[in-house]
This record gives structure tokens, C-alpha cells and sequence, in this order.
């Protein structure tokens, strides 16, 4: 769906690319400190959102190397998964707290005293901002565990936030997301701030039910109960029918407001990223034809780059064609997650009460991943569905490798489903052979300004290393 950021946007946008010191400058008004529109809060929150899913760079979430989608030429501290030379945790913590979650409370706060909005148009926006909460909300639950919750944003009265339990905060989020649809039907909310749906309501709540499928499914091992109801009646709401519906933010042409992609493979002059031979290889032994479009055929063949060692950028593949444009859009959630869901909820495994069958969910994931790249020839879908080793066979293995791949421009639900499956395997990093992360570390700066409530978080969880599972990582 094209969606259209305007001036305001790119203003707002630009706003979101400042430094702390000039951010805040342009949030102050010296006769009225808290006077900033909602509008732009709004944009610019779901624009870092976005940045943060999206970015490869070796200084933000690292999310393209927990998912093994890319690799690098030089660099070897991010893909072995060394958290501490840059401090990757601090930095994704900062920026969903600060960039995101803060900027949607204040936006809320606004909206709320806001004398001139009629009382549908405040319920429409706060639904909006809610949906963009929850969803920063659980990344930070899921890269991290317990969390500052209840607490936190509450400078004045919290200054040291306490950690709350990271199930507890899921069935919350549970309760938030389902109260969503009432807010966004209640009339028309931001339309030229929208950078997501334009203004579409309707599509606003089938982003929301699609997102309570996400979270019903992730704790479908750790709370089996809540689980499934809350897949049911997120289906039964309404969740996205089609690659129309997607939840994506599209970027403009010029810079600052590009694709984070576009910036660290293009626009930097640096030959720094490849497709790491994990994907590669799995895609080569399914004559994937996603291949085209994933990966340049600048040698002969697809050969991935070998992860987490040091590669030449000339011997092997490049990232396709379509993830060097600015205007790439950024996945926030897309419909063939939604199918890939459905599939899992309704096996034999879970036989969660939704329509259809586990097969049929499967295949028209797997459809709606190649249309969704423009691979449109239904003979050619039809003939790797068909393939031994890609037909439905109930394996979880199966499933998850597919679902995987399906992931690749969306590489934190890449890492998350892996977490949970435990499939596809993923390759020990070459340089340091430091095992794939099941967390985030937390903070260094949480370690030495807020230690109490750190050291009682840590214990909480079972230890602050990275291979202490989430909750809803199980087995």
C-alpha cells in the first residue's frame, strides 16, 4: 500500500535524527516547555520504531546478525556477538525508551488536553499511539526479559525504575491490545502524521489484532491458556488478509529520511555487509527463487559470505537490488507472518479454534512472502511448494526454516522465532565461536546508575547473560 509522508513528516522526521541536546532544543518552547505537537511525536516515534527494526548498522540492534542474514566484511565484534565494544544493548534500550515510548506518552499526555479535538478524534489517536506502544513495549521485553514497566517514564517519582516481571507485562500488553479496536473505531485519527496507514482505521485495527496474534503465539509455550484465547480472538477480530494490509513505514529518497539500509550499504560508500552464507545456503538447497531479489548476482551463483569471519567483498554475494533504495520500505508486520501464525496455531500441536488448517495457513504464508517480492508466476510458487523438503509435513523444523527465511527484511521476528523453535540451526560465529544470543545483556549504564534494581532483575531471570532464554523461549 503506498503510503505518503508529507513536509510536516519529513519535518518530524528529520527531528528524529537529532542528537539528545538538539532534540530536546527543538521540543522546548521557552514560554512553553511542554508544548510540542503530538503530531510530531507521533511521526517520529513510529519512524525510530521503524529505524530500529530495520537498521544494519553495527552500532544499533545488531537484529540482521541474530538472525544470521547478514555478515560482514571487516567488522567482527557485532557478528560474534560482542555486545560490549559499542554497547548495542544501551543503545537499543535508549532508543525504544527515549525515542519511542517517551515520545508516545508525551503524545498521549497532549492529546488528552487537547480542548479542541472532539472526543472521537482523541479516542482514534490514542488508539494509534497505543499501538505503537505495545509493539515497542514487547521488543524490549523480548531482547531483554524483565523490564522497567510500571515504572518507568516516571522521572519525578521513579527516578531508579524497579524491573517488572516480563510474563506479567505480556498479559498486560495482552489486555492493551485488545481494548485497541474500541479507541481506533471510535472515529478518525492522525491521517497526514500517519506514516503507516495514511489514516486508515480499519487497517489500524487489523495491525492491532495481527500484532495480539504475535503476542498470543509467542506464549503459546509459557502460557498455553492465555495463548490461545488470545489468538482466537484476534483472528475473530479481523487480522490482515493480504500483502495490502502491511504494517510498513516507507522512507523517503534523500537523506536524512531513507531506509537505514540504504544509508549503511549505500549511501556510506563502504562495502562493509553481505548475505551470510547461513541463509544463503539453506536458500541454495531449496532453489528458493527469492534468491533474485534477496541477494545481487555479483558472482557466479549465490555464495553467502562465511558468518562472523573476515570476507572479501568481491568473492561473495551481495544484498539484492531492492534493499539499496532510500524509499525501501521498513516491515513493522506483514501478512505472511500472519499466515505463518495461523499455520503454527492450527496444528496438531495447538489446534487452536481459528478457521482453517495448518497446511493451507503454511502455503499461503509462503505465497504471500514470493508476491510480496513480485514473484508472481503461480507456476513457479506452485513448483517450490510442491519440492519434497518445502511441502507441509508438520515438522516444526520445517515450519520455522520457512517462516525464517520469509523474515529476512524483518530480522528481529527472524532471531525471535528462532528463540522459540529453535530451527532453523543457525551457524557458530567463525572468528569468536560465541554461541547465538537468546537476550540482550541489560545496560552498562543500568549496572551503574540504577544497581539495586539491575542486581534484583538479573537474579529474577535466571542471570544477566545472553544465553539466559526469555520466558516464552521454553525449550
Amino acid at each position: 500500500m503506498k503510503k505518503y509522508i508529507v513536509a510536516l513528516t519529513a519535518l518530524v522526521t528529520l527531528w528524529s535524527c537529532q542528537s539528545d541536546e538538539q532534540y530536546e532544543d527543538l521540543n522546548r518552547d521557552p514560554k512553553n516547555p511542554t508544548e510540542v505537537a503530538s503530531d510530531f511525536l507521533f511521526t517520529a516515534a513510529t519512524v525510530s520504531l521503524s529505524d530500529n527494526m530495520a537498521s544494519p548498522n553495527v552500532n544499533d540492534g545488531l537484529y540482521r546478525f541474530l538472525a544470521q542474514y547478514f555478515t560482514t566484511t571487516t567488522y567482527l565484534d557485532e557478528p560474534n556477538y560482542n555486545f560490549t565494544s559499542r554497547q548495542n544493548p544501551d543503545n537499543v534500550w535508549s532508543e525504544i525508551y527515549r525515542d519511542v515510548i517517551l515520545d508516545i506518552q508525551d503524545a498521549k499526555s497532549i492529546v488528552a488536553e487537547n480542548a479542541e479535538l472532539e472526543q472521537a478524534e482523541k479516542d482514534a489517536r490514542m488508539g494509534q499511539l497505543e499501538v505503537i506502544e505495545v509493539y515497542a513495549w514487547h521488543v524490549l521485553v523480548d531482547s531483554f526479559g524483565d523490564i522497567p514497566y510500571s515504572q518507568a517514564g516516571q522521572a519525578d517519582e521513579f527516578p531508579l525504575p524497579a524491573y517488572d516481571d516480563d510474563m506479567a507485562i505480556y498479559e498486560d500488553l495482552i489486555s492493551r491490545i485488545s481494548s485497541v479496536s474500541t479507541m481506533l473505531s471510535a472515529g478518525q485519527g492522525y491521517t497526514s502524521a500517519d506514516v503507516v496507514y495514511g489514516g486508515d482505521m480499519n487497517k489500524w485495527m487489523m495491525f492491532a489484532n495481527s500484532l495480539k496474534l504475535r503476542l498470543g503465539m509467542r506464549i503459546s509455550d509459557a502460557n498455553p491458556g492465555l495463548s490461545q484465547s488470545t489468538v482466537e480472538s484476534a483472528v475473530a477480530d479481523g487480522v490482515f488478509t493480504s500483502n495490502a494490509d502491511n504494517a510498513t513505514v516507507e522512507y523517503q529518497g534523500n537523506d536524512p529520511y531513507g531506509n537505514p539500509l540504504w544509508e549503511d550499504l549505500v549511501l556510506s560508500g563502504r562495502s562493509d555487509f553481505l548475505a551470510s552464507n547461513t541463509i544463503v545456503d539453506y536458500m541454495n538447497d531449496l532453489d528458493d527463487p527469492r534468491r533474485m531479489v534477496y541477494f545481487d548476482e555479483n558472482v557466479n551463483g549465490y555464495i553467502g559470505g562465511i558468518y562472523g569471519a573476515s570476507n572479501n567483498y568481491g568473492d561473495y554475494t551481495h544484498i539484492g537490488d531492492p534493499f539499496l533504495q532510500p524509499t525501501r520500505e521498513g516491515i513493522l508486520l506483514d501478512y505472511a507472518e500472519v499466515r505463518f501464525n495461523q499455520s503454527r496455531a492450527t496444528s496438531s500441536d495447538l489446534n487452536y479454534g481459528i478457521a482453517g488448517d495448518a497446511e493451507t495457513h503454511y502455503n499461503a504464508a509462503i505465497t504471500a512472502s514470493m508476491q510480496y517480492w513480485g514473484l508472481t508466476d503461480e507456476t513457479a510458487i506452485s513448483t517450490y511448494l510442491s519440492q519434497a523438503d518445502v511441502a507441509y509435513d508438520g515438522s516444526v523444523e520445517q515450519f520455522a526454516t520457512q517462516y525464517w527465511i520469509a523474515m529476512f527484511d524483518n530480522p528481529f521476528q527472524g532471531w525471535s522465532l528462532w528463540r522459540k523453535y529453535d530451527a532453523p540451526q543457525l551457524n557458530i560465529p567463525v572468528e569468536f565461536e560465541t554461541p547465538v544470543p537468546l537476550r540482550y545483556t541489560y545496560p552498562v549504564d543500568e549496572t551503574n546508575l540504577n544497581e539495586t534494581n539491575y542486581e534484583a532483575a538479573a537474579e529474577a531471570i535466571g542471570g544477566d547473560t545472553a544465553q539466559t532464554p526469555i520466558f516464552w523461549d521454553v525449550d
